[in-house]
């Protein structure tokens, strides 16, 4: 429909939102387990190198080779295939039974998380209000 990609992008990050709080959630949940280590989720910069390869791939020329690989070229990174991913912080440490959860850490997370949702939410909003207006004056 109308704007399909930027309602694309806008699903992919309310899920991450999703994730995210799920994963911050469980780092709270653990801050007393010993030798535990905490999550936490990336999502924003792989969307801009998907972006910046779909760029980059929209600018570049194209080259004709005559041998297959005769030329190495990178295919571009699809939006559609970013998502979330969850990476596990094994370097760290605050305690010393090897813990390595900071309370204030993750509830500045939480916090700056659930002000994301609600931007995107609003934006989400905002979208179909726009479609809506459309549709009404068609």
């Amino acid at each position: 429909m109308f704007e399909n990609r930027t309602l694309d992008m806008l699903q992919s990050a309310l899920h991450t939102a999703e994730v995210r709080r799920e994963v911050i959630a469980n780092n709270i949940a653990n801050i007393d387990v010993p030798g535990f280590k905490r999550s936490e989720v990336s999502f924003e910069m792989n969307l801009k190198r998907a972006l910046d390869s779909e760029r980059a791939a929209a600018e570049e020329p194209s080259i004709r080779t005559l041998y297959e690989g005769h030329v190495a070229h990178r295919e571009p990174l699809s939006v559609e295939e970013v998502g979330p991913q969850v990476s596990t912080d094994y370097l760290s440490t605050m305690r010393n039974d090897g813990n390595n959860v900071d309370i204030e850490q993750e509830v500045m997370n939480l916090t700056k998380n659930q002000m994301q949702y609600t931007m995107l939410i609003d934006r989400v909003g905002y979208t179909f209000n726009k479609w809506n207006t459309f549709v009404r004056m068609a």
